[in-house]
C-alpha cells in the first residue's frame, strides 16, 4: 500500500466540492449525485463479482435465474455484450463527465492553468503506474503490461484534458477522428497468411470454431491484429520474465486510442450537463444521442464493417457501449438530480464518491477479508442454505465489509484522489 499512498492524495470532503445533491457551494459551483451513484453503480458490479453467480450455478442441476446472472457476471469471450462488460466503459466515460466538473471547481478556487496542467500529468502518470503495479501484485518483477483499466485511462488522459478546453465542435472532431482512425489502422492491417500459427498465440482451434472471425471482420481476430502486432513490439522493450508473444484474453496496449474516445463522448455528456439547458433539453439530447450511438455500433457490427468486441475496444464497441452509458447517465440524472430526491442512491455514493479505494479494495482485500470472516463468523454460518448457496452467502459477506469499509472512510471525509 505504500506505492498507493506515492500516488494518492488524502482529501477533505469539503475540500473536493460541494455536497453530493445540487447545494451551490461558496463558489457556486454544484455537484451532480447522479454521477457519484452511477460510479457507485458501477463499483458495485466490479466488487459483486465476490457474489460468485456462476459457482452457484455449476452446482445446480438447472441454474435457471443463477445462470443468467452468472452470463452478466462474466465477459463475452469476443464479440457482443453482457452487463460485466459494462464496467470499465462506465468508468471511462465517467471520466469524461466529471472532467468540466473537476475544470469548473479547480478554476473557481484560483488555480492556474499551469496548476491544473501540472495535476493532469500527476493524474495521468499515477494511473499508469497504479495500474501496472496492481497487474505485478503476483509477480515476481513488475509486469509492465497496460491493459487494465486505470492505465487505459492514464495513457489518454492528458488529451482528454486539453480537449476540455476546446469548443464542442474541436471535441466532436476529435471523437469522429479517433474512431474513424482506429479503424482504418485494423482495416488496413494484413490479414494473417493461411499457416498463421493461432497456437502460438494462445487461440486454440476450437475458440477460433466457436468465436473466430471470417472475411473482413477477420481484421479484428483476437492475437493476430493491428494492436497485438504493435504489443509484440513495444511490450517487449521491457524486462520480461519471458518475451511477450501474446495476451490470453486478446487485450492490447492501444485499446487506450478508443477507450480515449469513450472518454470524449463523456466529456461531451458532461458538457451538456453543466450547460444551461434545462432538465428536460438535457435529458431529451442524453437519450436521442444514447440511441444514435447504439443504434450506429449495433450496425457497424451487424453489416460485417466492425465487429463488437470490448476486449480491443472497437470502434463499434464505442459507440454500442456510449449508448449504454448515455442511457444509464440519463436514468441516474432523471431519478435523482432532476427530481431531486437524492436519498436512495446513498449506498452507491457511499462507493461512487471514493472509486479508487473501491478499485484497490476490490483487488487487494479479498484474500484477507474472505479468510477472516471464515475465522470469527465459521464455515457452518455461510452453509445455512447448504453447500450449493455458500460462496454466494460467503460473498455477501464480504461484499458488505467492502461498503462498510467505504462507508468508514466517507464518515470521516476521506477520500482517495489522484
Amino acid at each position: 500500500m505504500l506505492f498507493c499512498v506515492t500516488f494518492v492524495r488524502l482529501c477533505d470532503r469539503r475540500n473536493v466540492i460541494a455536497s453530493p445533491t445540487s447545494t451551490p457551494a461558496p463558489t457556486g459551483f454544484t455537484r451532480l449525485a447522479s454521477i457519484d451513484a452511477y460510479r457507485g453503480f458501477v463499483m458495485f458490479l466490479m466488487m459483486g463479482e465476490v457474489l460468485n453467480f456462476c459457482r452457484v450455478a455449476e452446482a445446480l442441476a438447472v441454474p435457471g435465474l443463477w445462470g443468467f446472472l452468472c452470463l452478466h457476471q462474466s465477459h463475452v469471450d469476443w464479440t457482443g455484450c453482457v452487463l460485466h462488460d459494462m464496467i470499465q466503459p462506465s468508468f471511462s466515460f465517467l471520466v469524461g463527465v466529471a472532467l468540466p466538473f473537476s475544470i469548473a471547481s479547480r478554476r473557481a478556487k484560483g488555480q492556474t492553468f499551469s496548476g491544473l496542467v501540472g495535476h493532469a500529468a500527476f493524474r495521468a502518470l499515477g494511473l499508469i503506474l497504479l495500474g501496472v503495479w496492481l497487474r505485478s501484485t503476483h509477480s515476481t518483477q513488475t509486469r509492465w503490461t497496460f491493459e487494465d483499466t486505470l492505465s487505459q485511462i492514464g495513457l489518454g488522459y492528458l488529451f482528454l484534458f486539453s480537449l476540455g478546453f476546446l469548443p464542442r465542435k474541436v471535441q466532436w472532431a476529435a471523437f469522429v477522428g479517433i474512431l474513424a482512425g482506429y479503424w482504418a489502422l485494423f482495416a488496413l492491417w494484413p490479414l494473417p497468411g493461411p499457416d498463421f500459427d493461432y497456437a502460438r498465440v494462445d487461440v486454440s482451434a476450437d475458440w477460433l470454431r466457436e468465436h473466430g472471425l471470417t472475411g473482413f471482420a477477420a481484421h479484428w481476430q483476437k492475437n493476430s491484429n493491428a494492436a497485438w502486432a504493435f504489443d509484440t513490439w513495444f511490450l517487449n522493450l521491457f524486462s520480461r520474465v519471458k518475451p511477450f508473444v501474446a495476451n490470453d484474453g486478446g487485450y492490447s496496449t492501444l485499446s487506450f486510442i478508443p477507450t480515449l474516445g469513450t472518454m470524449v463522448l463523456g466529456l461531451l455528456a458532461g458538457g451538456v450537463l453543466r450547460s444551461p439547458s434545462t432538465p428536460a433539453q438535457k435529458l431529451k439530447w442524453l437519450f436521442i444521442a444514447g440511441t444514435v450511438a447504439l443504434a450506429a455500433g449495433w450496425l457497424l457490427g451487424a453489416l460485417g464493417i466492425c465487429p463488437i468486441v470490448k476486449r480491443i475496444w472497437t470502434p463499434s464497441w464505442v459507440l454500442f457501449s456510449g449508448g449504454w452509458c448515455l442511457f444509464l447517465l440519463g436514468g441516474f440524472y432523471a431519478g435523482i438530480d432532476v427530481v431531486q430526491k437524492p436519498g436512495w442512491s446513498f449506498p452507491l455514493r457511499v462507493v461512487g464518491m471514493n472509486s479508487i479505494a473501491a478499485y484497490l479494495i476490490a483487488h487487494l482485500f479479498e484474500g484477507f477479508i474472505a479468510r477472516d470472516l471464515q475465522i470469527h463468523l465459521g464455515k457452518g454460518i455461510f452453509q445455512v442454505w447448504g453447500a450449493t448457496y455458500e460462496p454466494f452467502l460467503h460473498g455477501v459477506a464480504i461484499l458488505a465489509m467492502y461498503w462498510l469499509l467505504l462507508l468508514w472512510l466517507y464518515r470521516r471525509k476521506i477520500f482517495l484522489r489522484l
